[in-house]
């Protein structure tokens, strides 16, 4: 019989029956070609093999390849690079799109990798570049830190995050959804020295292997896939003073570039909200590194005029074809946001 992981991979390897028609002809009237073109541009961060039970509406290896074939279906999917490009030209196709994904967790080139391949999809790829080989984002050490904790409450008073209960999986999630957002604006040192301190009060050995290791991100730069510039270590640059916001942009894509022996022209930001988690000054920080366009989080779709440092990125995640070509038909409509001067 086979096990989960196994029978996951069948299902994301399988036919879908094709989307419906009728969406690629609302996109191309949303999103013309040449000067009026729109950019969709879809976020995605993990893809797991399996269902995980603290996070069951993730998107799963199935999931992910179901909604990659009606995106195939409704979109010219282009690599990010070469839509950044036609758009400054005014020379993008109807219905343009591009996939990326951010962070460098290891799912991405284990579990998405193959799907991409197999549908003759490009995506790009911002990889915060400290903790490549070993290591992992504070939130991910927080989630594996609740996931592993025993007994039935995991009392954090002591450290200014409360007291969780945790005897079953609703109540992880809970705690999860509670003490995330406790620490995520601040500053970096503090909010690493106590998750660092959960997970020494939790204790045990958490995993190793959920970011990329160096070899997979040449692995997708080798498969033609793109790598781009996502920091050293994922803080919020609104939180740091500008020396330090600097380095985390430059010396995370000098390591990228050495990794994959070739430029990393774009840049994500990371959590992305402008004005909240990045300011006008780091857009300036991230041209004069040498980048030549950068994606936030905020949604909208771009367009010629709007700056090529601020490129706005959505993923719908629920419902089936209808719903998500709705979703998408919105957002080609949503007004851009960028972070105040």
């Amino acid at each position: 019989m086979a096990d989960g992981a196994t029978t996951a991979r069948r299902r994301a390897l399988a036919p879908v029956h094709r989307a419906p028609a009728w969406p690629r002809w609302l996109f191309a009237a949303l999103s013309p070609a040449g000067a009026r073109a729109r950019l969709s541009i879809l976020i995605f961060h993990r893809v797991r093999e399996v269902r995980d039970p603290l996070f069951p509406s993730a998107i799963t290896a199935p999931d992910f390849r179901e909604r990659m074939q009606w995106l195939r279906d409704w979109f010219n999917v282009l690599p990010l690079l070469d839509a950044v490009r036609a758009l400054q030209r005014g020379t993008l196709p109807a219905r343009a799109a591009s996939i990326t994904f951010d962070d460098g967790f290891a799912d991405n080139a284990e579990v998405a990798l193959p799907i991409l391949r197999d549908l003759g999809l490009h995506a790009t790829f911002f990889v915060a570049a400290g903790f490549l080989d070993g290591g992992r984002m504070w939130n991910t050490t927080l989630v594996e830190a609740v996931r592993a904790a025993r007994g039935d409450e995991l009392d954090l008073g002591d450290l200014g995050l409360g007291r969780h209960a945790i005897a079953s999986i609703p109540a992880r999630r809970a705690a999860i959804a509670a003490l995330l957002p406790a620490l995520k604006h601040l500053p970096p040192d503090e909010r690493q020295a106590k998750v660092d301190a959960v997970a020494q009060r939790v204790g045990g050995a958490l995993p190793a292997d959920l970011m990329m290791t160096s070899a997979q991100v040449r692995e997708l730069s080798a498969a033609g896939m793109g790598i781009g510039g996502h920091t050293v270590s994922h803080p919020i640059l609104a939180a740091l003073d500008a020396s330090s916001a600097m380095r985390e942009i430059a010396e995370g894509r000098e390591t990228l570039r050495a990794i994959v022996r070739q430029d990393v022209p774009l840049f994500a930001y990371p959590n992305g909200q402008p004005g909240g988690d990045y300011r006008a000054a780091h857009v300036g920080m991230v041209r004069d590194a040498g980048f030549e366009a950068a994606v936030s989080t905020a949604h909208g779709a771009a367009r010629q005029g709007a700056s090529l440092f601020e490129l706005p990125r959505f993923t719908p995640w629920a419902g089936g074809p209808a719903k998500w070509a709705g979703l998408f038909a919105r957002n080609l409509r949503t007004p851009i946001r960028c972070a105040p001067s």
